[in-house]
Parts: structure tokens; sequence; C-alpha cells
């Protein structure tokens, strides 16, 4: 079975209160639960918080919500309380949808579950997209094998163009996960690695410690909100190109 949880607090620094902001006339996080409700890949969703408004309002349109601790220090220490006080035997792939990307594509989430059920040995599975130059250390860039296996995130540009030459292509990473149970579970008892406290990555911890993470690509990333300037963006993409709305 697999689930998806959306980690969503109101502690953010730049945009307070962002999961209960309203775009197009619902909350921010509703956009999210209608886009991981209409993967067909994912049983059941659910919103883990720590915030009773966000907890209420998830109930108030018909979505299922777990109270959190506080004290999480990443969205993925959230996800594992979640998981066990969830408490479903059948669970056995956990997806990672960022509470912030309102007009994500349920496509795109059921390319990165299809990545994790197609490669048995894959712990994790995530998305990228291809890019060109981009040395904006926001944008996490990422390098893979022949078989589609991360090799390593960065800020940085990689791979480094030493000559002008080369024909490696450029990809950059969106920030969604489908974990085997396990895997995350094992996951969060790990203390954070040296590579992740200098890149501020939590997914370089898992390679670290010999986790395989598979990559699908995908054309491009949606946007994300993080200010009320974004969010006034897909206001107006929203309203420009109606298909994008996910909920009906």
């Amino acid at each position: 079975m697999t689930i998806g949880i959306i980690p969503a607090r109101m502690a953010s620094t730049r945009f307070p209160e962002k999961p209960l902001a309203m775009l197009s006339g619902f909350p921010l996080i509703q956009h999210v639960y209608a886009a991981a409700e209409k993967a067909d890949s994912i049983s059941e969703t659910w919103v883990a918080t720590d915030d009773s408004a966000i907890f209420n309002s998830v109930e108030s349109f018909g979505g299922k919500a777990v109270m959190t601790r506080a004290d999480h220090a990443s969205g993925t220490d959230r996800i594992v309380e979640a998981i066990e006080k969830i408490n479903n035997p059948d669970i056995d792939i956990v997806v990672n949808i960022q509470g912030d990307e309102p007009v994500i594509e349920p496509a795109s989430i059921n390319k990165c579950v299809e990545a994790l059920n197609c490669k048995k040995t894959a712990d994790w599975a995530t998305l990228i997209y291809p890019i060109s130059e981009d040395d904006n250390p926001n944008i996490v860039k990422v390098v893979c094998d022949k078989n589609n296996f991360a090799l390593y995130f960065s800020r940085a540009l990689i791979p480094f163009v030493r000559d002008g030459s080369g024909s490696a292509n450029r990809f950059a990473h969106i920030g969604l996960y489908a974990y085997r149970l396990n895997a995350i579970k094992k996951f969060a008892e790990l203390p954070p690695s040296p590579l992740e406290q200098t890149e501020k990555l939590e997914q370089l911890r898992a390679l670290e410690n010999g986790m395989k993470i598979a990559c699908a690509e995908v054309e491009h990333a949606s946007p994300g909100v993080d200010t009320k300037e974004d969010l006034q963006f897909v206001e107006n993409l929203i309203r420009e190109n109606p298909g994008l709305m996910n909920i009906k």
C-alpha cells in the first residue's frame, strides 16, 4: 500500500501561515492534497502537521490529517512520526509531497512511485528535470549514474565543465520523494552526516549511508510558493491555465 504524506507547518520565516493562504478560493494545502488524491499510485493521502488550525482546515474539506510534534528538524522526521500514528500495517511505500507546490502534476507523483517500484534495489525515488546553466544555490543539482541512480546532490553547478567540452547533461532536483517504509525508518535513526550538514541537503545522509536513490526525469518543476509574490504568480498562472487547478 502506498500513502502520500504532506508535511505542513505554520512557522515559515518568509511566509507565515502559508498552508492556509488562499489560492483561487481554497487554502494552499487543499490544492496540494487534491493533487495527491488525483494520483492513481496513492491509496491514501494525509497531512502531517503540528498546528491545530491546519488540522481543522484539512478535516473541514474532507481530508485526513494527523497531529505531530512541533520540534521536528525536518519534514522527513515529521513523516516518520505520522507513519507511526497512522499505524497501518499494509503501508510499504510512503510519498513525501511538498506542501507548497499547489499545481504539482499527479502524473509526476505517479512517475516517482513507478521509479521506486521498477528499481527493486532502490531505497528512495525522486524526480529530476533538465537544466542548462544555473548556479542559483536554491536550485539543487544532481548527477546520476547510467542506471539513473543518484551519485550526488549539490547546491553547486555540477557537473563542472573544465575546458568547455563534454557531453554530460545537467539536471535539477525536485523535492518529491517516494520511500520504502523500512528505508525511511532507517534514515530517521541515522545521525546527520558531514555532507548533509555541509550542503544542507538531507538526501545526502541517505547516500553517505549507502542508500540508493532512483531518479525519474520529468520535463519541468512545478512552481513552489515561498513568498506572497510566489502565491500571486501561481494565482495568475491558474487564471491563465485553468487546467492546472487540481481542485474540481
